[in-house]
């Protein structure tokens, strides 16, 4: 069952939210943020969250202010992270431990969120951590990846010019309790050439797998 939600994320500020609730959820749901140039109501995100809810895990998509306005062009960190905040409390209330996970601009907000700001994440799942911002070669800080205690667990492409992998590996060792999962073939939206036989929907498939079978794990 999913819903719609409009949660308020300052004095007359609000965004659209879908929470996909399954029958008997699992004590641990979803955070899922969408990237920076498409709303949630993307195939990616919607696949996604039909997959995560489909696997027991409670799902929340949402929009970031300036989706759910219709415009183009992301908003500035500051009013990102205010947004995100507010969609995790929101979903703090439906279950016991919420996992914050996002592709690409999203993972990215969703990181310092918790690394900078402490926001009591179970965990994290970035779909394509964007390392290296588009159209240049040198990588953004991470310190705050550092600060993070809880388990992380990175997917990325191996055609992926804005996470990788050659800068994603070392990366891996400074870090506490994380994991790599590389989509070979991928791009940063992990689709892969027709060559390899497999179609996207096959692809997405993969990352609803490994992300269930982390979340999972014992904590």
């Amino acid at each position: 069952m999913t819903r719609r939600l409009r949660i308020k994320w300052a004095p007359g500020e609000a965004v659209d939210a879908r929470l996909a609730m399954p029958p008997r959820p699992h004590g641990v749901g979803v955070l899922l943020a969408h990237g920076a140039g498409a709303g949630q109501h993307h195939p990616f995100m919607e696949h996604l969250r039909r997959g995560l809810s489909g696997a027991g895990y409670p799902t929340m998509t949402f929009d970031y202010s300036y989706t759910d306005a219709g415009r183009r062009a992301p908003d500035r960190m500051p009013k990102l992270m205010a947004v995100h905040r507010a969609a995790a409390e929101r979903m703090a209330t439906y279950v016991a431990r919420v996992v914050v996970a996002g592709k690409s601009m999203g993972g990215r907000v969703g990181s310092h969120l918790v690394g900078d700001e402490l926001w009591p994440a179970a965990g994290l799942v970035y779909y394509g951590y964007p390392l290296a911002p588009l159209g240049k070669t040198e990588t953004r800080p991470v310190d705050h990846l550092q600060r993070i205690s809880v388990p992380q667990l990175f997917f990325a492409g191996s055609r992926d010019r804005l996470s990788p992998l050659a800068a994603l590996a070392p990366l891996m060792t400074s870090l506490r309790a994380a994991s790599l999962h590389n989509i070979e073939d991928g791009d940063h939206s992990f689709k892969v050439p027709k060559r390899t036989g497999r179609t996207h929907e096959e692809v997405l498939d993969e990352l609803v797998a490994v992300t269930v079978a982390w979340l999972a794990q014992p904590s």
